[in-house]
């Protein structure tokens, strides 16, 4: 397959093909080929991630993805003010932006990350956020450990069984926890992964669920995206043992003008990017 012109969408990342000699494919990996590649991807371009987009992320600030809607104005995890004394797990943290925001509403948040040199750049920042780094399937705490979940753009494209994810959450969380992540919208895996006019028309079917895998010469994984569909994401929830509250399409606001891999003011306004997930514990 030629990336450029037939890859789908790649999740809110740099940019997937870093790796020296990738060729982009279509084909199955399972969970440990899956985790092995995110955290070796991840190890490799976190630097590059956080200077080509720090900026945007800020060091304290709460985004779902790259339309920049931000948890201070949308309140999915619930009014600024209710989060206070929670306890927060955020899956997927990178160097843990959202959760310094959410430390500086009153929550306690533990900020989780596969890759550790993500977490290195969460101490460069600083702020005494506690770091743990795990796999999102195997989460290291025990059962209703947190009040609430959240995840932005985080481990959930990546993994092979999400299912697994959601039941790991739900049991880390209390009774009535909510569980809030946002992940590339699906209808954005049946269109290239461009910014201008060729990444408008329809390029794969979108009920193909055929991971998209990048690998080196002998054929290992450097890179693995996940597709679902938004009916599967909705059918992963609830088999998690969720219930799901709301789904949010954000829309791309005007005084967004940046471009980040596939996502741009073009496409934001004609086609979804992104998709949240609110849901709270069964």
């Amino acid at each position: 397959m030629n990336q450029e012109d037939d890859a789908p969408e790649n999740a809110y990342a740099a940019d997937p093909g870093s790796a020296d000699d990738a060729e982009a494919t279509r084909r199955d990996a399972g969970e440990a080929e899956s985790s092995r590649a995110s955290r070796g991807w991840w190890d490799r371009n976190a630097d590059e991630y956080q200077s080509e987009h720090g900026a945007f992320l800020g060091d304290d600030r709460f985004v779902w993805g790259p339309e920049g809607l931000d948890e201070a104005d949308a309140a999915l995890l619930g009014p600024a003010a209710s989060l206070k004394d929670k306890d927060v797990l955020e899956i997927g943290a990178g160097a843990a932006q959202c959760s310094r925001w959410l430390a500086a509403q009153g929550a306690r948040p533990v900020a989780l990350d596969l890759s550790h040199r993500q977490l290195q750049h969460a101490l460069r920042i600083g702020d005494d956020i506690p770091l743990v780094e795990a796999d999102a399937g195997r989460l290291p705490f025990r059962d209703a450990s947190f009040d609430l979940a959240c995840s932005a753009y985080g481990a959930v494209p990546f993994v092979a069984d999400p299912v697994n994810v959601m039941r790991e959450v739900h049991r880390v969380l209390r009774p009535g926890g909510r569980w809030v992540f946002s992940v590339t919208h699906p209808i954005r895996w049946a269109f290239p992964d461009e910014p201008g006019p060729e990444g408008l028309t329809v390029s794969a079917s979108y009920f193909d669920r055929t991971p998209y895998v990048e690998q080196d010469e002998q054929g290992s994984a450097v890179y693995v995206e996940h597709h679902r569909t938004l009916g599967d994401r909705v059918r992963d929830v609830v088999a998690g043992g969720f219930r799901l509250l709301d789904l949010v399409e954000p829309e791309w606001p005007e005084w967004n003008g940046q471009e980040w891999g596939g996502w741009s003011p073009l496409r934001g306004n004609l086609i979804p990017g992104t998709a949240i997930f609110v849901c709270e514990r069964a």
